[in-house]
């Protein structure tokens, strides 16, 4: 299992990403740019002591990702998935993507996921913090692949 993050925007979001990662044990990929310097206090204050445990690998941009070599299945969560998270069947080799605060991900990236999920919300909500959805799958995930691990 791997989280990615593609070209995060804020900070605050991505440290905890970064954090809840290392406190889970769980890989993670980041595709940049990012919309802020990776050294930036407020990922620091927001990843605490955490991030030195971090498993990270960075990418360049999203084509030298790509061009690398993955494991698993590309999850996309988005807000146009078709598929509500809580009903997919996740595999130890997942990697879960999430997109830009701002924007989410381009259609190549859509295009390029194995399979896109979606966490049903209550009309006219539109969408969650990224943070927040990447935790909520995450654990969906783990749950479901520590189960099927005899």
């Amino acid at each position: 299992m791997r989280l990615v993050l593609f070209e995060p925007d804020i900070p605050q979001n991505a440290g905890a990403m970064m954090r809840m990662a290392a406190g889970l044990g769980v890989p993670m990929d980041l595709i940049e740019p990012c919309g802020f310097v990776l050294d930036d206090r407020r990922l620091r204050r927001a990843g605490m002591d955490y991030l030195d445990q971090l498993d990270l690998t960075r990418h360049s941009s999203w084509a030298a990702y790509a061009q690398a070599t993955h494991q698993g299945r590309l999850v996309l969560l988005t807000t146009r998935g078709a598929i509500p998270y809580t009903d997919f069947a996740f595999a130890p080799q997942d990697r879960i993507l999430v997109g830009r605060e701002s924007a989410g991900v381009p259609e190549a990236v859509h295009e390029a996921a194995d399979v896109r999920l979606v966490i049903p919300l209550k009309p006219p909500a539109r969408s969650l913090n990224v943070a927040l959805s990447a935790a909520m799958v995450l654990g969906e995930a783990l749950r479901q692949s520590a189960a099927a691990t005899p």
